[in-house]
């Protein structure tokens, strides 16, 4: 019985550990739910694609920080930490790993967008090439 218990005792911290240190402070939104997150004009909507997937279209006044560029962290850490942030990628995978990034370099109000550009287009999102 004793064994038993420190097992599933022991299961549970772990579980626990595990996903508190996997959790950031992204709160995970649908394409519907990012159109109206980004309504507000204080947010930066912020696009994780690389350069050339970015002039292919993109949300209407969103910038690009490539996550993939190698510089990804220093150039979020010029950015203003207590602003808010609108996340997004081609398909959720990007912009998920950015935000842990994010969260784990001091940002704490990120939204990211579940799905992508793929289903914000599929949603009926625009995107701008300008």
């Amino acid at each position: 019985m004793k064994k038993l218990l420190a097992t599933t005792v022991g299961a549970i911290f772990a579980t626990f550990l595990l996903t508190a240190c996997s959790s950031s402070s992204a709160t995970k939104v649908s394409p519907k739910e990012f159109s109206e997150v980004i309504k507000d004009i204080s947010i930066v909507v912020l696009d994780v694609r690389t350069p050339e997937e970015f002039a292919e279209g993109h949300l209407q006044g969103a910038i690009n920080i490539d996550f993939q560029s190698g510089n990804f962290e220093k150039e979020i850490a010029a950015l203003d930490k207590t602003a808010t942030y609108a996340v997004y990628c081609r398909s959720g995978n990007r912009s998920g790993q950015a935000v842990k990034v994010m969260s784990d370099s001091g940002f704490t109000k990120l939204y990211d967008m579940d799905g992508g550009v793929v289903d914000w287009v599929n949603a009926g999102g625009q995107l701008v090439t300008n």
